[in-house]
């Protein structure tokens, strides 16, 4: 097994004894009656487009310590204190979930809130490169099902037996994610072909608004490199919940589908890059509804706006990435081709009105 490690998004580890401020750290968590190890110092855990990971000791454990980017933030993102609610209560349930045991949610103490979760070790899939493990077709398609069956099984979760009956704002959350992200799109003043061509997309999707399913507890992100595999290749654990909460349970499959590229898509989608999914062996992004579908006994039939809403949000938060990127307060030179990607994406969803799987 490829033993790259951490949580929630795992890569190549750095030494980062700046990034962290280790003193300010130990000495607030004693206050707490936590005792952070500092002669093992912070180990950056890279990995992602964003939040902030290390690798730190605390009462004799591996724990990782998380904390927003950088920079301006996007709403509703990067929120420590939210995946702290979920993960505290979630953990308890559903074991992909690992545990968050700390919550900081004062900002003076690093220059942001922070928490601590357990550590897990794992497998993970990084953009559209499979590793030797999946050079079997088979293993291909069971691992379609296997991201399927996870995202079933989180919306099996019964969010009020939890305590979270009362989270999120599942009323109106169609509508609500259509208005906020054209509102977020107009406010990165995209040159007016594709200014007016989003705007035709959100009139075409508030016009088109699916019937609401019974709400459910929502990762918000779901997709593979999100997820870490065991030594039998299934999913042992599911990272990155700062953007969770409760809705209609059709976003999360449409964001799942957002990332599944297919060999026919256009450019765009295959320098997306997120999922190796046009690799031969995999389903297709209509199979994984319908298998979803079977597994949820849920109807899928109003499906097509939200897989239209999910591009129209990849789209824009491409071009939010950039944006930061330009402001230098976020990514690296890899960022400077995401505004002319974000844009292609929205040019996607509006050409995706008449096929939207």
């Amino acid at each position: 097994m490829d033993d790259r490690q951490g949580q929630p998004s795992v890569g190549t580890q750095q030494r980062d004894p700046q990034a962290l401020d280790e003193g300010a750290v130990a000495a607030h968590l004693a206050l707490h009656g936590l005792q952070m190890d500092r002669s093992e110092g912070a180990l950056r855990l890279s990995g992602g487009l964003s939040n902030l990971n290390y690798l730190i000791i605390v009462d004799g454990r591996k724990t990782v310590l998380r904390r927003p980017p950088m920079g301006e933030l996007p709403v509703g993102a990067h929120d420590m204190a939210r995946e702290h609610t979920i993960l505290s209560r979630l953990s308890r349930v559903w074991s992909p979930a690992p545990d968050s045991f700390f919550l900081c949610s004062d900002p003076s103490v690093i220059g942001a809130p922070f928490q601590l979760l357990e550590y897990r070790a794992g497998l993970v899939i990084q953009s559209d490169k499979l590793p030797a493990e999946f050079d079997a077709l088979e293993s291909r398609r069971e691992l379609s099902h296997e991201l399927v069956t996870t995202l079933a099984g989180l919306h099996a979760v019964d969010a009020a037996a939890i305590g979270l009956g009362g989270f999120g704002r599942p009323e109106g959350f169609f509508e609500r994610n259509v208005r906020g992200w054209l509102k977020r799109c107009a406010a990165l003043e995209p040159e007016a072909a594709l200014a007016s061509g989003v705007e035709r997309l959100g009139a075409w999707l508030l016009s088109n608004q699916p019937r609401a399913l019974e709400p459910t507890l929502l990762h918000s992100d779901f997709k593979l490199d999100n997820c870490m595999l065991d030594e039998t290749l299934k999913v042992k654990t599911v990272l990155d919940w700062d953007m969770g909460t409760r809705g209609d349970p059709m976003m999360d499959l449409a964001t799942l589908t957002s990332y599944w590229t297919e060999p026919g898509d256009p450019d765009c989608m295959h320098r997306l890059g997120q999922m190796p999914t046009a690799n031969p062996g995999f389903i297709s992004r209509a199979q994984a509804v319908e298998a979803y579908a079977a597994a949820t006994g849920r109807d899928v039939s109003g499906f097509g706006a939200w897989r239209i809403l999910s591009l129209l949000k990849l789209g824009v938060v491409f071009m939010q990435l950039h944006r930061n990127w330009v402001r230098g307060v976020a990514g690296d030179s890899h960022y400077a081709g995401f505004a002319d990607l974000g844009g292609e994406i929205l040019e996607f969803a509006a050409a995706s009105n008449g096929r939207p799987i």
